[in-house]
């Protein structure tokens, strides 16, 4: 896990060592062993957790696991509490589309104080998978084929200039949870709401239950792929553009060799 990690933020430029990175915690699985693995690898973390007091005294205890976590790993955290549904009355927003705009620009804010170099979020494979389902439902042309990237601008405040990354789109939640349980013995809390098939992508998560390891995986591989073919298409040097590029050369080198072997 902890090499995986590291060699997918070195392949994508995803951070340089001695880097500083807001790291958004709320707790669970996976955003508690994205705060482990670069604190492993060396960098310069601080803990950003929200608190958006939806699940009542779950919320409470997502913040109070965080607060502990940090406490235990002496590692410094900032917390903030949102009214999120009285902010999304007043905004006429879903409460979900209400509290990703309130933490994407809160996190923001804080990189910016604390002079952060680039925002990290938990997404992994699975939630990749999720994402280019949910895209190919609405009819997505190749760019919502091309799923989350490694790094983004940050999708709220765009014109920001601190990145928002994701280092564990290298692995799948089931790995994520191997590593914290049987490697790590770290801890971490349940969303009781993941549960709920009423949200969209919660659906789709578990439908995705019932896909292997290696079918997600090439799920996830079919979103980095495409986002190959469009920076290509679009004259960008990226490493997913470059490893597309060899791809098709070797495609069509092995349509060569079966011509002239059907030609004999």
């Amino acid at each position: 896990m902890l090499r995986r990690v590291k060699k997918y933020i070195r392949d994508n430029s995803l951070l340089q060592l001695g880097d500083k990175v807001l790291v958004c915690v709320s707790g669970g699985a996976d955003s508690v062993a994205l705060l482990d693995v670069l604190l492993r690898s060396g960098y310069q973390c601080l803990v950003a957790h929200c608190n958006f007091h939806l699940r009542g005294a779950e919320s409470d205890r997502d913040e109070q696991s965080v607060r502990d976590l940090c406490a235990n790993r002496g590692v410094e955290a900032v917390y903030t509490h949102f009214a999120t549904i009285k902010q999304a009355e007043e905004k006429g927003k879903s409460i979900e589309m209400t509290a990703r705009l309130l933490r994407y620009e809160w996190f923001d804010k804080v990189a910016h104080e604390h002079g952060c170099q680039a925002i990290a979020v938990a997404h992994h494979q699975n939630d990749q998978a999720e994402t280019l389902i949910m895209n190919l439902r609405r009819g997505a042309g190749i760019r919502g084929l091309c799923g989350m990237r490694p790094k983004s601008a940050n999708p709220c405040v765009p014109d920001s200039d601190v990145p928002i990354i994701r280092p564990l789109l290298c692995t799948t939640h089931d790995y994520i949870k191997h590593y914290l349980q049987d490697i790590r013995h770290i801890p971490w809390v349940e969303d009781s709401t993941n549960t709920d098939t009423n949200i969209r992508r919660n659906s789709v998560r578990y439908e995705l239950s019932s896909y292997s390891k290696a079918e997600i995986e090439h799920i996830a591989q079919t979103a980095y792929r495409m986002q190959g073919y469009v920076d290509w298409l679009e004259g960008k040097q990226s490493v997913a553009a470059q490893q597309m590029q060899e791809y098709e050369k070797e495609l069509a080198a092995n349509a060569e060799m079966m011509n002239e072997q059907t030609k004999q």
